[in-house]
């Protein structure tokens, strides 16, 4: 049998950096009435490409499958929120973008960042392939169609007129499976002169940070800095400028514009990242090779307390419903053994059970009511978010933990 092949060269995929095992899709929340059938399991296995040095997760499930009915809405963290209108004024004044631009996100969710855009005169375009997040960005005035995006969808929208003078994507990179179609669509659907920006989560803070809970079957590729050059390259686009982010516990700002374009300078950050990313080995095997234990004695650590917590009589909630925290609790084993419910402000969310663990999803008030001696919260990422948020229960004495890069008790 012919095993997978790397989705940007091609090459054989043979050298495994971490496996999970099985999950279901992090995102595939179950109704009560689901909970008298089986679940779907896919492997969860992620290798890294000896040629090109893209670390990725074959395909086991259709995009359809993933995204179809998707219950992820992003306007539902303030501090994202925030994050994107700090965005659009930096765009806004960099690259003087006004009434006679246009902005065009793919994988634009709910509207939480064109929306920005749109109150500022600047025209926008949202490209969204779940019909029932896209339908929340028309109804917040966020012109929104439905369609996975690649060189049909760019090539038909540059028909119509609707080129980008910024074209953008947040968190979409890594939810690709055909990379090479989706990578060439940007550069098609760039004016000449247009820039390009994609945000991602860095491998390197993956790696340093044990972060394997970002691993799902969504994100199908795992982005070095350098790859992603390679893979810009390929299709024609030069980046000229890249910033590290804290957000998702560690993102990568790239900007890029047609190769020959030449409009936009170099600046010194993008060689001295490529540099230090090749200092620490991103393009040998052994910087891979360590991750795998790293990430099993990060289960240990995990399990040891739950254990020894449980067993002095505490009780244990989660906060959250993200696609890692389902990644984590699947992999962990952990189940209603050690956690009573999770939590999310998401009403999408509510009412509803985690994959895999089928553990209950109620609001946020429902910790207020059970009183719990811990709060685990898995999208750690927006630890002071959420511990603001919920800082009432240190009133009965309650706490809060994390998970990921260590298990720590916050003060």
């Amino acid at each position: 049998m012919t095993g997978p092949a790397c989705r940007f060269c091609a090459a054989p995929l043979e050298r495994v950096m971490v496996d999970l095992g099985s999950s279901p899709l992090a995102n595939s929340f179950l109704s009560a009435a689901d909970l008298e059938r089986p679940e779907c399991w896919y492997p969860l296995c992620v290798y890294v490409c000896e040629r090109c040095w893209l670390a990725q997760l074959p395909a086991v499930a259709t995009p359809e499958a993933i995204f179809g009915d998707y219950a992820y809405f992003s306007s539902y963290s303030t501090s994202w929120v925030e994050h994107a209108r700090r965005y659009c004024d930096a765009m806004v004044e960099r690259f003087d973008l006004d009434a006679s631009s246009r902005v065009v996100e793919v994988a634009s969710n709910d509207g939480y960042l064109l929306r920005h855009f749109v109150a500022r005169g600047v025209p926008v375009l949202g490209i969204e392939p779940a019909a029932n997040v896209a339908a929340a960005a028309v109804a917040a005035g966020v012109p929104t169609e439905v369609r996975f995006f690649g060189r049909a969808t760019a090539a038909e929208l540059v028909g119509r007129g609707c080129a980008a003078d910024l074209l953008l994507g947040n968190n979409v990179l890594a939810h690709v499976p055909d990379l090479n179609d989706f990578v060439a669509g940007l550069a098609r659907l760039l004016t000449p002169g247009g820039v390009l920006t994609m945000e991602f989560p860095h491998l390197e803070r993956l790696v340093e940070g044990h972060q394997f809970d970002t691993i799902y079957h969504e994100h199908f590729s795992y982005f070095s800095f350098v790859a992603v050059e390679r893979v810009f390259a390929a299709h024609g686009l030069a980046l000229f400028d890249v910033e590290e982010l804290p957000t998702h516990g560690g993102s990568l700002r790239v900007f890029a514009q047609r190769a020959d374009s030449g409009r936009q300078p170099r600046a010194a950050a993008v060689d001295a990242l490529a540099r230090r990313e090749r200092e620490r080995g991103v393009e040998s095997a052994a910087y891979y090779q360590a991750f795998a234990e790293r990430v099993r004695e990060t289960k240990r650590k995990l399990l040891e307390f739950l254990i020894r917590e449980k067993r002095a009589g505490r009780s244990i909630v989660a906060y959250g419903a993200p696609a890692k925290g389902n990644t984590l609790l699947v992999y962990c084993g952990i189940r209603a053994d050690f956690l009573d419910f999770t939590v999310d402000r998401s009403p999408h969310k509510q009412g509803r059970f985690l994959p895999g663990t089928r553990l209950p999803i109620h609001a946020p008030e429902r910790i207020f009511e059970h009183r719990p001696d811990y709060v685990l919260i898995l999208p750690w990422n927006l630890r002071e978010e959420i511990s603001a948020q919920m800082a009432g229960i240190r009133e009965w004495g309650g706490r809060f933990v994390v998970a990921i890069p260590e298990v720590e008790v916050l003060p």
